[in-house]
């Protein structure tokens, strides 16, 4: 599942509070302390669990880079808020992948329904998508945001299962991407500027995240002699996938894996990667055309794409 992204891109955390949002992330960590604080004893544990120390946070310093780029003013307590919003989104998201890739770790810590149980992490995530929305109770384009982000999620992960082991192209994974991953950066981006002036930018940066995951993932599969990534084990259309499997004998694999068929399409993937790489440049190069086209001032968003860019190298 690509819901989430994964541990390929771990240290995005790091990378982007030196871009200078060390401020904005401290208010928003302050505010999810407060909120967790303030709910019910019941949930508190798991809560604190599954927000407190170990997010990348990307997500939310999309939300500051392109309220930036449009405002001249600095990050306002409602631009924190929305922020806080779209981490519990991210969060929600994160609880549903972790159960249904069964995943005992995220970022070295057990997953929450490893820690508490799978009814407790299930009801948990319930009670961070109601809260989301009370962020944006007085907010009306807030509220349809997280509508249109929850509802495109749960499309384009049941489109991309059924989908699965089927040998399709690199514009078949760009519009899975966009809309799986793109999603969610769409929405950062717009909750980021209060408007949809960004909105094409979000989705390529989510795209480019996308891929540049896919890349990681199968770096590590190819280093552990093949089969090391879910993915591909689930037969999921990655990039760099979607490469290989122009060899027909490649799309085969894809299509009926045996355990000495899925090492040889792994490394077939492997060597798809210099091709992926070449494509995630141009996406990135997409995104920042956008940025200087749109934004007033597009250096925040120019810095995002190239922190991003560097991730799968």
């Amino acid at each position: 599942m690509a819901i989430s992204g994964n541990e390929s891109v771990a240290e995005t955390g790091s990378l982007h509070r030196a871009e200078g949002y060390e401020p904005e992330l401290e208010r928003l960590e302050g505010f999810l302390q407060e909120w967790i604080d303030a709910s019910d004893a019941e949930i508190k544990p798991l809560l604190n669990w599954q927000f407190l120390g170990r997010s990348k946070y990307f997500r939310p310093v999309t939300v500051f880079a392109c309220s930036q780029a449009v405002k001249p003013d600095g990050i306002e307590t409602e631009t924190i808020r929305a922020a806080a919003a779209v981490e519990m989104a991210h969060n929600v998201a994160l609880i549903i992948d972790d159960i249904l890739d069964r995943s005992r770790f995220r970022r070295g810590v057990l997953t929450l329904h490893c820690r508490f149980g799978m009814l407790p992490a299930l009801m948990t995530s319930g009670y961070i998508a109601a809260e989301a929305f009370k962020l944006c109770s007085r907010y009306p384009f807030g509220v349809e945001l997280l509508a249109e982000l929850l509802k495109r999620l749960a499309v384009a992960e049941s489109l991309q299962w059924r989908l699965r082991r089927q040998p399709l192209g690199v514009e078949d994974w760009r519009y899975l991407a966009g809309e799986d991953t793109g999603t969610m950066f769409e929405v950062c981006a717009c909750f980021g500027t209060g408007d949809e002036r960004l909105r094409h930018y979000g989705r390529l940066l989510g795209m480019l995240y996308h891929g540049c995951d896919d890349v990681g993932d199968v770096r590590g599969a190819v280093s552990l002699g093949g089969g090391g990534d879910q993915d591909l084990r689930d037969g999921i259309l990655t990039l760099p996938a979607a490469i290989a499997i122009r060899d027909p004998e490649a799309a085969v694999q894809f299509r009926k894996p045996t355990p000495q068929g899925m090492k040889d399409f792994v490394s077939k993937v492997g060597a798809a990667l210099p091709a992926a790489e070449e494509y995630l440049d141009k996406i990135a190069d997409e995104a920042i055309a956008e940025a200087h086209r749109v934004a007033r001032d597009p250096e925040p968003l120019v810095r995002l794409i190239r922190g991003t860019r560097i991730l799968s190298k």
